[in-house]
């Protein structure tokens, strides 16, 4: 096949990511957002918003094969066709695919295939058309990637942006509709589903179990309205916005996956314990203290610190997979929540998507032992989680990944809006607080209006 080619310009400012979406995006049958802009807990805060010129994507389901190994080939093939990354977009986004696994992916790694998703198990854009911004540097880069002299390469790079920015933004209808009134199992049955998991624990089956729930609302008429208001309700580090047709994704995630850098290092950040902020400064200190002090919140976290340790030292250097940061608050303007970090050197042998795979799905959205618990999972619930609980993020061409945990995350079709929400259960939790957990995250996502 002919060889690729880089084509970059640069901008001497930060663009504002609406304007580039509106002006670029808004009218290509697939995009992407990735939105760097809302958190200051990166050292370099990017953000990357692009598409594909042909419109290549690979959409799959868990039927058609494996498809992991299938972009190891795909980013194998493109790389053989491309020179080095330019030196300006290697420590911001070096290019490759922009995409998500879905949870029903785990037929692939060591669950069963019970509930069938609606929406494709696998979506990823290959990334030949996209616009860095460097919110750190005052830096953007628009960026082509094509055969040599390409015309459409050349009018991407010449496409202007300007800097008007909506204002005043309303809030979506399904904001101020009761999330209780539209879950898919009601508080009865989702509190029923909780006695079955303390049967289990009790039985010792499992240790832990992250079971789930579906709020179903109506469609929203304007999906990137609905993220823009998304974001400026609950901003957070992973916030990303897809589109693929009539499908798109709205995530204001804060829970990172896995990332693997250009060194092979790779890192988890699960998180486990959540409690909302409060007005009152002072009360709100002693809510983060209260988390951080809570004895069955930090056994949660531990024992899904120690069921990624698990997954991460299959695939890394032996001896290397350390814990350097153990639970952690961080606040996000709704809610607190306790975060630890787990890390580990890859092998030579192996690369981003063989730790994607060695870890998936996210331990913190399945419970420990998580094939056990995963079994237990889908007997419980009665439906797939589809893109919920699945991850979300960039596998690069120079063999880096940056993927998050799929919650905090709308699924918007024209047939629906789609919500996951959950919690951990353990020998010691309360269930009707447990209940109030997983409103608490639904509410969240929608950035729900009185």
């Amino acid at each position: 096949m002919a060889a690729l080619v880089w084509s970059v310009r640069s901008v001497d400012h930060a663009l504002d990511g609406e304007t580039v979406y509106r002006e670029l995006l808004a009218d290509e049958p697939v995009a992407f957002w990735l939105d760097g802009s809302l958190t200051d807990r990166a050292p370099r805060r990017v953000s990357v918003l692009g598409t594909s010129a042909g419109a290549e994507v690979v959409v799959r389901d868990v039927a058609d094969g494996d498809v992991f190994a299938e972009l190891q080939e795909l980013l194998a093939a493109k790389r053989a066709r491309l020179g080095a990354v330019p030196a300006e977009l290697a420590d911001v986004f070096p290019g490759g695919y922009v995409g998500y696994f879905g949870y029903e992916l785990k037929a692939l790694t060591g669950g069963a295939a019970v509930h069938e998703a609606p929406t494709p198990d696998a979506l990823w854009i290959w990334a030949d058309r996209f616009v860095v911004i460097d919110h750190d540097r005052e830096l953007s880069y628009l960026v082509a990637v094509d055969e040599p002299g390409s015309p459409s390469a050349a009018a991407w790079l010449e496409s202007s942006t300007s800097s008007w920015w909506m204002s005043g933004r309303q809030a979506p209808s399904i904001a101020s509709m009761d999330l209780e009134a539209h879950l898919e199992q009601d508080r009865a049955t989702y509190l029923a589903g909780i006695g079955a998991c303390m049967a289990a624990l009790e039985a010792g089956r499992t240790y832990e179990v992250c079971l789930t729930n579906r709020v179903r609302l109506p469609a929203v008429e304007d999906p990137l309205e609905f993220y823009l208001w998304q974001r400026e309700q609950n901003p957070a580090p992973y916030s990303a916005f897809l589109r693929y047709g009539e499908l798109a994704v709205a995530s204001s995630s804060p829970e990172r996956f896995l990332t693997v850098d250009a060194d092979g290092w790779a890192e988890c950040r699960p998180i486990k314990g959540t409690a909302s902020r409060l007005d009152d400064a002072a009360q709100d200190e002693l809510a983060a203290k209260a988390l951080a002090e809570d004895e069955k919140t930090r056994a949660e976290n531990l024992m899904i610190v120690d069921l990624i340790r698990n997954d991460l030292g299959r695939v890394s250097v032996p001896g290397t997979v350390q814990v350097p940061q153990l639970m952690v608050v961080e606040s996000y303007r709704t809610v607190h929540q306790l975060v630890t970090t787990v890390r580990g050197r890859l092998r030579p042998d192996v690369d981003a998507l063989d730790a994607v795979r060695a870890c998936f799905p996210p331990g913190s959205m399945t419970g420990a032992p998580k094939i056990a618990t995963m079994e237990l999972l889908d007997s419980l619930e009665w439906s797939a989680r589809g893109v919920y609980s699945g991850v979300l993020g960039y596998l690069t061409l120079d063999g880096r990944a940056d993927l998050s945990v799929v919650i905090r995350t709308a699924v918007l079709t024209p047939d629906g809006t789609v919500v996951g929400a959950g919690g951990a259960i353990v020998l010691d939790s309360d269930p009707a607080a447990e209940y109030d957990e997983m409103v608490l995250k639904a509410t969240a996502t929608i950035g729900r209006v009185s």
